[in-house]
């Protein structure tokens, strides 16, 4: 079945080969999601990624044909989840490379697991958009159900209709000054968020404060009379993306506000904020990805900005 492959770790040097097999299955799959080389460097050293460990991948030659790679978490509590990634190139599908790669996916969560958060019980979640056809009857063949949904929303930016920064706060835009106020905020902000953890600083420089990330319309909005930072936004762009649709999409990443300040209207009008400042800097669209069962009802406040639902994702886990 395999025997005309070779399979091996994930190494920084296959950020190519990566992109190139990522791209392959965009065009098939339709999630949205091209890459540059760069990109996938990104996700290579991302600090909380074994690669020598907890990835595999899967070579014809020089091209990839299918890869998985195991995150772990910085922190846990009771549960330990651990994110599956991966994917098969089209031209390599049903012939049981998903099932192998899902397979040793789970094998090289557990051994991560015992490394890092022995004493947390440990799942596995695979995160992806829900209309990828056999997806679904890949993962549910090895055990996984799904425990959550979240929403990829789109705003059309043009005319923003969003109230004002409240009287008593102040914002400003992302800078080295305040970054720390900016990853603070979002670490307590997240406490309550499904499956989040803390981001120390090594994944944040990864995963926010990277290439993708546009610091003139990302914000920090402050009390002003106190200079306390009480919520944020952070948005990024991909050059990849914007290359396969011409569309340049404002995506915002983290949107935040302390538990305590919510329920004023402050994430409403911080986001119309960075809306204005998007339609001000030439992009043709916003986005976010919500937790449709989010706690703080986010889903209906992005709604009322005017972002509308585009794509379902379902999280799918595996207690194992």
């Amino acid at each position: 079945m395999h025997h005309s492959l070779s399979w091996r770790p994930l190494s920084r040097e296959d950020a190519k080969a990566s992109a190139d097999l990522l791209n392959a299955i965009e065009t098939v799959d339709r999630i949205g999601e091209n890459y540059t080389e760069e990109d996938t460097l990104q996700e290579l050293i991302d600090p909380y990624a074994d690669l020598e460990r907890a990835s595999l991948a899967a070579f014809d030659g020089d091209v990839m044909a299918g890869f998985m790679k195991i995150r772990h978490k910085p922190s846990a509590d009771e549960v330990h989840r651990v994110f599956l990634d991966g994917g098969v190139h089209p031209a390599y599908r049903r012939r049981g490379l998903g099932t192998a790669l899902v397979e040793a996916g789970v094998a090289a969560a557990k051994v991560v697991h015992a490394l890092h958060h022995p004493s947390s019980k440990l799942v596995v979640d695979v995160n992806r958009p829900e209309h990828i056809a056999g997806l679904a009857e890949l993962v549910r063949s090895q055990g996984f159900t799904p425990v959550r949904y979240f929403q990829r929303m789109e705003h059309p930016l043009g005319a923003v209709d969003a109230p004002a920064i409240p009287s008593g706060f102040v914002v400003e835009p992302w800078s080295e000054r305040n970054d720390e106020d900016f990853r603070a905020v979002r670490n307590e902000a997240y406490r309550d968020y499904w499956g989040a953890v803390p981001m120390p600083v090594d994944l944040w420089r990864n995963k926010i404060t990277n290439q993708t990330f546009r610091p003139e319309a990302s914000f920090l909005l402050r009390e002003a009379a106190t200079g306390a930072p009480v919520s944020v936004l952070v948005t990024m762009w991909w050059e990849a993306d914007t290359e396969a649709t011409g569309i340049r999409d404002a995506h915002f990443m983290v949107i935040g506000t302390l538990r305590e300040y919510r329920k004023r209207g402050l994430a409403s009008a911080l986001m119309g904020h960075a809306l204005r400042a998007a339609v001000g800097q030439g992009y043709d669209r916003a986005s976010l990805n919500v937790d449709s069962a989010d706690p703080a009802g986010a889903f209906g406040i992005f709604e009322k900005a005017g972002f509308a639902p585009k794509m379902r994702y379902v999280r799918w886990a595996l207690e194992a």
